[in-house]
């Protein structure tokens, strides 16, 4: 999903449309996680990045949408662009 969100409508509050895009992200990953998952994958992963613009955005863990979702609400952006790629990935691991 590369996505350009706006923050600005003339009878919606920014809130609200800040929720939708939450909700518009969180919707997009779980859809995705419902997908058949290639031979030797354990599960999806998302390569996300955020920014004001696409040319600004920067890598995120999927774990930050929601925050970083807040944070330009907080700096009154008219727009952000959010892009969440899914890729399947193997578990590995925790070092000791």
């Amino acid at each position: 999903m590369k996505k350009i969100f706006k923050l600005t409508h003339p009878k919606i509050k920014p809130a609200r449309l800040a929720d939708t895009a939450r909700s518009d992200a969180q919707k997009y990953m779980k859809r995705e996680r419902k997908k058949e998952l290639p031979e030797g994958a354990d599960f999806w992963d998302f390569d996300c990045k955020f920014g004001a613009t696409a040319e600004d955005a920067k890598v995120i863990h999927s774990a930050e949408i929601g925050k970083s979702i807040m944070e330009a609400e907080a700096q009154n952006l008219e727009s952000f662009y959010l892009e969440i790629m899914a890729r399947p990935a193997h578990r590995t691991k925790k070092p000791e």
